[in-house]
């Protein structure tokens, strides 16, 4: 552990500790005295500013709603939506590659970061079916059921 001393902080009887950002030196938040010290991965030292289990940190609930359900999920805040995708297959039976997620009104691609987007401890993710496959299915549907649909005459 390295101390350190700095001339604002001098005349209190503060305690400095230096941490890493994966390290447990700071639990709860900063205040009262105390300073709390993290290591960034370029080699930063900077103050720590946010309580312990901000955003990018530790697990997150997301709410998430489709047409007629909502389903809490728990997940890591540094996972992709692609992993949030493989989750909700499980809790609502669409495959991931039939899922459309949108977050603030903008849909999310496979390979974007939860905590870089934004996402928060109890958001709000939107779970849409993709219209193309939904069509593709009610075609499927009717082709084996015999059904006239506009698009095609199909008789069996």
């Amino acid at each position: 552990m390295i101390k350190l001393r700095s001339k604002r902080f001098s005349r209190s009887k503060s305690k400095i500790n230096v941490g890493t950002s994966g390290g447990n030196s700071g639990k709860g938040c900063v205040g009262g005295g105390e300073i709390k010290w993290e290591l960034r991965p370029g080699g930063m030292l900077v103050q720590k500013r946010e309580c312990e289990g901000g955003v990018g940190e530790g697990m997150i609930t997301v709410r998430v709603s489709t047409v007629s359900q909502w389903h809490h999920i728990s997940i890591e805040a540094t996972s992709t939506f692609g992993e949030l995708k493989i989750i909700l297959s499980l809790a609502t039976g669409l495959k991931p590659q039939e899922q459309r997620v949108l977050f603030k009104g903008k849909e999310r691609e496979d390979y974007e970061y939860l905590h870089m987007v934004g996402v928060r401890d109890k958001d709000k993710v939107l779970l849409l079916e993709d219209p193309a496959i939904k069509e593709q299915k009610l075609l499927e549907l009717a082709r084996g059921r015999g059904i006239r649909t506009p698009y095609c005459s199909i008789t069996v």
